[in-house]
């Protein structure tokens, strides 16, 4: 059975690749991305294939709080259902790392906006319909100050590591919340060092195959062996579930980490 997918940051790296697999697969994909050149490029280069699925864009800017509310409310217009998310996008080094509404923008974009995003989207959604978040083996305690944006975070990968556990948690916590009412959260480390944008210019180095991180966000997003995994945690380098950071088990942590990100989101909206 064919799905409609959201993914984000879909013009690139292993959300592309993911892409490509789920069009030749026939599924709808809503695809997401900051450039709207490289948006239709991307739409243009799955059209050009053989394969029945179908396309629709949305462009955003996920390190505003206002773009992300105008992207959920751009989907929610145009769908009335919604079968999976994967929240793909994330960035680690930036050359300004303080956002128009005075965030962190790892924080931003990597925890802040898929949060923001798939809560706005739920009501779309199906206790069926899965939710896979892409996480990191870089994973710090998250200093809640630094997600509320008055601590700044001079080392790019403490805060990238900080910014994918708070993803972590809220993925553990609203799995724990809302229960069999909600879809499946997963949390997902597609696999370390891949050949994407980000591990050339954080860590300089050519990386390993994106099909390796696209194979496994493939396989949670459809295969029935992930379909009771809600609140789990799957470790691609391992190749199995395991356990991510301690503080992603701590309820009261996780709890905190939603309660900041909440905070967060009406502060935008004041």
């Amino acid at each position: 059975m064919t799905k409609k997918i959201l993914i984000t940051g879909a013009t690139d790296g292993i959300g592309l690749e993911t892409a490509k697999r789920l069009y030749s697969g026939g599924h709808t994909l809503l695809l997401h991305g900051r450039n709207a050149e490289k948006l239709a490029a991307t739409e243009r280069m799955l059209a050009d294939g053989t394969d029945a699925g179908r396309v629709y864009t949305y462009k955003a800017d996920l390190s505003r709080l206002a773009e992300v509310e105008s992207l959920a409310d751009a989907i929610t217009k145009e769908h009335d259902q919604l079968d999976i998310i994967i929240n793909n996008a994330g960035v680690l080094r930036v050359p300004e790392t303080v956002t128009q509404d005075g965030l962190d923008v790892r924080f931003a974009v990597n925890t802040v906006a898929p949060y923001l995003l798939t809560k706005r989207l739920l009501p779309i959604m199906r206790p069926s319909s899965r939710v896979v978040n892409l996480s990191s083996a870089a994973q710090a305690p998250v200093e809640l100050d630094a997600l509320r944006g008055k601590k700044r975070l001079l080392d790019d990968m403490s805060a990238y590591a900080q910014s994918k556990l708070a993803l972590t948690m809220w993925n553990n916590g609203l799995a724990a919340s809302l229960g069999s009412q909600g879809p499946v959260f997963m949390a997902v480390n597609p696999g370390s060092l891949l050949a994407s944008k980000m591990v050339k210019e954080g860590f300089g180095v050519a990386g390993k195959s994106l099909s390796i991180g696209a194979d496994i966000l493939t396989r949670t997003a459809l295969s029935d062996e992930f379909a009771n995994a809600s609140g789990h945690y799957f470790d691609n380098d391992k190749g199995q579930f395991g356990p991510p950071h301690p503080d992603a088990l701590n309820n009261q942590k996780c709890a905190a980490v939603s309660a900041v990100i909440e905070e967060l989101i009406d502060r935008a909206k004041s």
